[in-house]
């Protein structure tokens, strides 16, 4: 795809364990996404409350300390929504429980594109095995999504005591490493804006600067792809352009083109 053609979704959500863990994996597109007119909302599942090993510091501090510097953070990639769950940090588990509160924010906030992780993903370098919280907000990112958010007959609750309806997203965006990968985003522009994101968690950066690491593994990923910075994705599709302009993932519309679809098929065979 041409960079003239770039797609750039309305609204876009992106489902993570931890504050940072965009920053480090996707904030490059979703910035890219922002300033060409898409809005962007963040679920983090947990508040990274466990995450500053320093004597004397508790829970709650922790907590706060992490979600303003979440907050910040996605100011400077101009998201307009930050959503925290504030789940177990370090024990979170893929729930029905926990399935059924994204089901809740995905079909409130109606993303065109939903970010989120690989729950395959275990080994991911010599030195470093993917956290257990980073796998299960992975799994239960996608099990929300699909099929759990675009059912009317599951969570009816939501729209008979709340007004908030089934949704169905167009994408799914898996960040991927390697050979996992089958799309690539040009980050060149906003690499920038990925690195002073990630700067705005101060409590993880300490005194290291991410600068170079990060444009280093964007560098890598944009190899052989004509980027200079990249980051890569898995793309699922589950809603064809033609159906999502006239459905906005609304699951009863789809359902009345599918059998519309049936209907034609069935009268082109007779």
């Amino acid at each position: 795809m041409s960079e003239i053609d770039f797609y750039v979704p309305a609204r876009a959500m992106a489902i993570f364990a931890h504050p940072d863990d965009i920053e480090f994996s996707c904030a490059g597109t979703l910035a890219r996404w922002s300033q060409g007119g898409a809005e962007i909302a963040y679920l983090l599942l947990t508040s990274g409350d466990v995450g500053i090993a320093e004597r004397g510091m508790t829970k709650q501090q922790a907590r706060e300390i992490r979600e303003a510097e979440a907050r910040a953070a996605a100011q400077v990639a101009g998201v307009t929504e930050v959503i925290f769950l504030r789940e177990p940090d370090g024990m979170l588990e893929a729930t029905l429980e926990l399935r059924e509160k994204l089901v809740r924010e995905i079909r409130r906030y109606k993303p065109e594109v939903i970010i989120a992780g690989d729950p395959t993903t275990l080994w991911v370098s010599e030195d470093y095995i993917n956290h257990p919280d980073h796998r299960a907000a992975a799994q239960v990112a996608l099990d929300a999504t699909f099929p759990a958010a675009g059912q009317p007959n599951l969570y009816q609750h939501f729209e008979e005591d709340e007004g908030i309806p089934p949704h169905k997203a167009r994408k799914v965006y898996i960040s991927a490493w390697g050979e996992k990968a089958d799309h690539f985003i040009n980050i060149e522009s906003t690499i920038d804006t990925k690195i002073n994101a990630l700067r705005a968690h101060v409590s993880q950066m300490k005194n290291w600067d991410p600068e170079e690491m990060i444009k280093q593994w964007a560098a890598e990923t944009g190899k052989g792809k004509e980027m200079k910075y990249a980051e890569a994705f898995r793309v699922i599709t589950l809603v064809n352009d033609k159906d999502w302009e006239k459905s906005k993932g609304d699951p009863y519309v789809l359902d009345e083109l599918q059998e519309e679809g049936s209907a034609v098929e069935k009268s082109t065979e007779e």
